[in-house]
C-alpha cells in the first residue's frame, strides 16, 4: 500500500505542477489507480491549511479522482487565492483514500456522540439540503465529539445547536498518506 500511497503522493503533486507550467515527474502506473475510489487532496503551508478538496463517493478512477482533486484544493478551494508557482515548494500534500460510507443510527444527538471514534471516524452531516464532512484528521483540532458536531454543524450552515429529525449521520475511515514537510 505504501507504493500506492506514493504513486498518490507523486499524481496530486504532478497534477498541481502542470498546472502551473513546471515540470514534475509523473508517477508510475499501478492497476489500483484505475480502480474507482474517493479521495481528498489537502495542502498545507508550514502546518497551516492552503487548500481541500475531495470526493464523498468513488465514482470515478482514482487516478482521475487524486489529480482533479488535487487541481481542485490548489485552485478552486473558495477560501484561499490560487497557489502560485512560487507557493509550490513550501506546500505539503496529504492524499486520503476515503471508504464507502456507512449510516450511523441513532435516537438522539447524545446517542449519535457516544458512537462517534475521535480519530478514526471521517463524518458526513446532513440535515435537509445541507452537508458537511470532516476528515478523521479534524479530531486532532477538535477532540471533543460534541466540538466536533458543533464545528461540523456550523460547516453546513447550521447553528452548532442545531438538531433535528431531519440530520443524517455517516462515517467513513481514511488511509492517508502525507510528503515530508518541505
Amino acid at each position: 500500500m505504501t507504493d500506492l500511497g506514493n504513486a498518490l503522493l507523486s499524481l496530486a503533486r504532478h497534477a498541481i505542477a502542470s498546472q502551473l507550467g513546471s515540470v514534475s515527474i509523473a508517477p508510475e502506473d499501478f492497476p489500483a489507480l484505475h480502480a474507482m475510489g474517493a479521495t481528498f487532496v489537502t495542502l498545507t503551508q508550514r502546518g497551516e491549511l492552503r487548500g481541500c478538496i475531495g470526493s464523498l463517493e468513488a465514482w470515478r478512477p482514482l487516478a482521475e479522482d487524486v489529480a482533479q482533486n488535487a487541481r481542485a484544493a490548489a485552485f478552486r478551494d473558495p477560501r484561499f487565492k490560487p497557489l502560485t508557482a512560487g507557493e509550490l515548494p513550501i506546500t505539503r500534500v496529504e492524499v486520503s483514500l476515503l471508504t464507502p460510507s456507512e449510516p450511523i443510527s441513532f435516537t438522539s444527538e447524545a446517542d449519535a456522540l457516544a458512537q462517534l471514534r475521535p480519530q478514526i471516524d471521517g463524518v458526513i452531516f446532513t440535515a435537509g439540503p445541507r452537508r458537511s464532512t470532516f476528515l478523521p484528521q479534524v479530531w486532532e483540532q477538535l477532540p471533543e465529539p460534541a466540538t466536533f458536531m458543533a464545528h461540523l454543524k456550523q460547516k453546513a450552515g447550521l447553528p452548532a445547536s442545531y438538531w433535528g429529525p431531519d440530520v443524517r449521520l455517516e462515517r467513513y475511515v481514511v488511509k492517508k498518506w502525507k510528503e515530508a514537510a518541505p
